[in-house]
């Protein structure tokens, strides 16, 4: 059954907006989930695939469907890394030590512990060959230094191919006999072994719904129809932005999640058009400023004021999504039944049924502004859902 919020959710939408507008707070620290997503936090999970990736010029990444007994090769490390960034994205302070702190068509971080001098996460990334010598002016996180640079293409293998780890994957390091879990202290060095340990909620949704409205419920659907309210939605989305790693997907696809975050292409590959589902207390960080402002950002939150966090927190900022995209998936017969199936965004316009979510694509020029018409593209979007692999 679905369950409904208490009497106050409903003036909710209005305080929370007033809140974001004004500015106020500041991003807040990790804490319990909300009661409606206790039980999935964490959730038992069953492991789907490794991968490897060896930390020295020519190191191969490669990946196992079989517990490690058998490995595919997908490429190889063009660059190795021997430092640590102590300074990581906000978001990074909400993942878990030692796990895969992001995932996307277009970078992996992985956090090895919290930094107590800024709140902030101490990570190191996996790179796509397209990041060998990045654009002057790329926006999102980005620490070449700390970064083991692979051959593989952004939106292909682990970086969203069909193999990208989920939020939360435990990476495991192997310098001398058995891998074990990634030290705090660790910082990378020439010939290391890292696995990262990919494993999936056993019980698995079909869906998440998302009512694009204020206050609008977001609905966990399972496989055999029943449903569980999660949260609620204290900031629709009206329009759409550019967000960097969307040339490297396409419509309808998950481009990145990590503790903070949940982007959305709605744009052809090789073009730029998404929108981005965040929790309420990242839209506080100094750096989510816009998110607060302008419309291609959704804010969501638990069902009841101070019931807990979203940050860091299954099933949308944890353990359950991942980028997964390939040009041909859609017209595979079998995609409900391969390894790897992909997850889909679709969209209910308002007095419609559930459709592919409109596209919408920008002029690729981080240095001009937005055209008007981007502010309220979506506006006619009643209902976004995530659809997942089964």
């Amino acid at each position: 059954m679905v369950g409904k919020p208490a009497a106050l959710i409903a003036a909710l939408p209005a305080i929370c907006l007033l809140l974001l507008a004004a500015g106020l707070g500041a991003a807040q620290p990790p804490g319990p989930p909300p009661p409606e997503v206790a039980a999935l936090n964490p959730p038992p999970v069953v492991e789907q695939f490794r991968i490897l990736v060896e930390n020295a010029p020519g190191g191969q990444v490669a990946v196992s469907s079989d517990q490690g007994a058998t490995w595919q090769c997908l490429g190889q490390v063009l660059r190795w890394a021997e430092q640590v960034n102590g300074n990581g994205y906000t978001a990074s302070m909400w993942a878990l030590p030692g796990t895969v702190a992001a995932t996307a068509v277009n970078a992996i971080h992985i956090k090895t512990r919290l930094n107590p001098e800024n709140g902030r996460g101490v990570v190191f990334s996996l790179l796509p060959r397209e990041f060998a010598s990045p654009h002057p002016n790329y926006q999102s996180y980005l620490s070449p230094d700390s970064s083991i640079l692979t051959d593989l293409s952004a939106g292909h293998g682990i970086f969203g191919g069909g193999w990208a780890p989920l939020v939360g994957s435990q990476v495991l390091l192997q310098r001398e006999g058995e891998p074990i879990p990634l030290p705090a202290d660790y910082c990378p060095a020439r010939g290391d072994r890292l696995y990262l340990v990919v494993a999936r909620p056993r019980c698995y949704p079909s869906q998440i719904v998302f009512e694009n409205r204020f206050g609008g419920l977001i609905t966990l659907v399972y496989p055999d129809g029943s449903s569980q309210a999660i949260g609620q939605v204290l900031k629709p989305v009206l329009g759409v932005g550019r967000f960097e790693g969307g040339l490297y997907t396409g419509i309808g696809r998950i481009r990145a999640n990590h503790s903070g975050v949940i982007d959305v292409s709605i744009s052809r590959e090789g073009q730029l058009g998404g929108f981005q589902i965040i929790p309420a207390g990242h839209a506080m960080s100094p750096e989510m400023a816009n998110a607060r402002k302008l419309t291609q950002w959704m804010v969501v939150g638990p069902l009841t004021a101070g019931q807990g966090v979203w940050e860091g927190i299954a099933p949308l900022f944890l353990q359950y999504l991942r980028p997964q995209y390939d040009s041909a998936d859609l017209y595979a017969p079998d995609w409900r039944d391969r390894l790897l199936a992909r997850f889909l965004v679709e969209a209910q316009m308002a007095g419609q049924d559930w459709g592919a979510m409109p596209v919408f694509e920008l002029d690729p020029d981080l240095s001009r502004p937005l055209p008007a018409w981007a502010m309220n593209a979506l506006e006619g979007v009643a209902r976004i859902r995530l659809l997942f692999p089964q």
